[in-house]
């Protein structure tokens, strides 16, 4: 949730120490659990999870990121995430992204592209599936 590595040894009494984090409701989900540290578990009830997006990258209007991958997860298909500048910056966004989502969904076969239109560069998640 954090984006930080769960040490799977740690006491489960402290913070940063393993949980079982179960994603979704939908049974159908291919990935219905996951490890994440006991304190971020136990925070996401009490506020929304958001997946923030660097401040490195340039981004006009991103996507919430954590949205896309239940719909990615439970449809397949494309989306787009965000519009970027230049070229260059949509391409830092792919990079980023891929390793994000990596580690988000692991084992959903996620890539990521760049599409210009409109004197602006897309960035567009898409999965095997349609």
């Amino acid at each position: 949730m954090c984006d930080e590595p769960v040490d799977p040894d740690m006491s489960v009494n402290d913070a940063r120490g393993p949980s079982v984090d179960s994603r979704t409701a939908d049974r159908k989900a291919k990935v219905a659990e996951r490890l994440a540290h006991r304190g971020c578990n136990s925070r996401k009830g009490a506020v929304k999870v958001v997946i923030a997006w660097p401040d490195r990258l340039h981004v006009v209007e991103p996507a919430p990121l954590i949205t896309v991958a239940g719909r990615l997860e439970r449809k397949g298909g494309r989306e787009m995430v965000a519009r970027c500048p230049t070229k260059q910056d949509a391409q830092e966004v792919v990079e980023w992204l891929e390793d994000r989502f990596s580690r988000l969904v692991p084992g959903l076969p996620v890539t990521a592209s760049v599409e210009a239109g409109g004197g602006q560069f897309l960035v567009v998640l898409a999965t095997g599936r349609r």
